[in-house]
C-alpha cells in the first residue's frame, strides 16, 4: 500500500503502467513454476492512494460530447484533461478526493471481473457507513450511490469507478468524492449520465463539514483488506516519476 499525497495525473498514470508490467512480467516468468522453486518471482501486488490536480479523464468507451469546455477553457482553468484506457466515460479527480488504484492479480484472488468491481463498490458502501451514511449500488450503473430522502430528490453519486484488465492484472479504480469541489463536475457530463434524477455528491457535501482525508484513508484500508482477505503492508513509491 502506497500514499503517494497529491499527484498530477500523467506521472501517476505512468506510475501505474510500470507497476503492472512489473506484475505481468512477473507473472509470465512463473509460468509452469510454483512458490518455492528456486526461480520462482513472488508477485508483488499494490495499492495506490493519493488526490489529483484537477483533471479530467475520459473511458474507453466515453464519448467526448460529454467534456463541455474546450481545449482553451480547460488550459484557462489549469485542468488537465487526459482519454485513458479504463472502462466508463468521463469524470473528474481533484484535491479533497481519495483516489484508489489497485494493482493486482486477481488469479491470486478471484478471476471474476464482476466481482472485482463490486469489491470496489463495497468498500467504499462500508466507508460511507462508518460516517453514517447508507450508500448502495443502483442497478445498471457502476459506482456507489446515496438514495434520494424522498421522491422529489435525486440519486447521488458519491463514488465513480473504471478498471482496465491485462492477464488478470488491474488497473484504475476508484474516485470517491470527500471534500471534493463538486462544481467542477459542472463542466462535463458526469460518466455520461444525463439524467435529470442522478446528480454527485460528496462526504463534506452530505454531512455539512469537511473530513480528515488520512481518517477517510485508514477507513477504506481497512474495509479493502477485510473484503479481498489480504494484509496491507505500507510501502514508498519506488519510481522517479512521481
Amino acid at each position: 500500500m502506497q500514499r503517494l499525497g497529491r499527484v498530477r495525473y500523467a506521472p501517476t498514470w505512468d506510475y501505474q503502467g510500470e507497476l503492472l508490467r512489473e506484475l505481468v512480467a512477473r507473472k509470465r516468468a512463473n509460468r509452469g513454476k510454483v512458490p518455492g522453486d528456486a526461480d520462482y518471482q513472488p508477485l508483488h501486488h499494490y495499492f495506490l492512494l493519493c488526490e489529483h490536480d484537477p483533471v479530467y479523464t475520459l473511458g474507453k468507451s466515453g464519448s467526448t460530447a460529454n467534456l463541455l469546455l474546450s481545449e482553451a477553457e480547460l488550459a484557462a482553468r489549469g485542468i488537465d484533461y487526459f482519454p485513458i484506457n479504463r472502462g466508463g466515460d468521463i469524470t473528474y479527480h481533484g484535491p479533497g478526493q481519495v483516489v484508489g488504484y489497485p494493482i493486482l492479480d486477481l488469479e491470486a484472488f478471484f478471476t471474476d471481473v464482476h466481482r472485482y468491481v463490486r469489491s470496489l463498490e463495497e468498500t467504499v458502501i462500508r466507508t460511507c457507513a462508518d460516517y453514517g451514511l447508507e450508500a448502495m449500488r443502483l442497478k445498471d450503473y457502476t459506482g456507489v450511490w446515496l438514495p434520494p430522502h424522498d421522491e422529489e430528490e435525486p440519486y447521488r453519486k458519491i463514488c465513480a469507478i473504471g478498471v482496465h484488465l491485462s492477464r488478470w492484472c488491474t488497473l484504475h479504480g476508484f474516485a470517491f468524492n470527500v471534500n471534493t469541489d463538486l462544481t467542477y463536475f459542472e463542466h462535463i457530463v458526469p460518466c455520461g449520465i444525463a439524467d435529470a434524477n442522478k446528480t454527485v455528491t460528496s462526504l463534506a457535501a452530505e454531512l455539512g463539514e469537511p473530513l480528515d482525508l488520512t481518517a477517510v484513508q485508514d477507513r477504506l484500508l481497512h474495509h479493502f483488506g477485510t473484503i479481498f482477505e489480504g494484509t496491507l503492508v505500507p510501502s514508498t513509491p519506488n519510481s522517479a516519476s512521481l
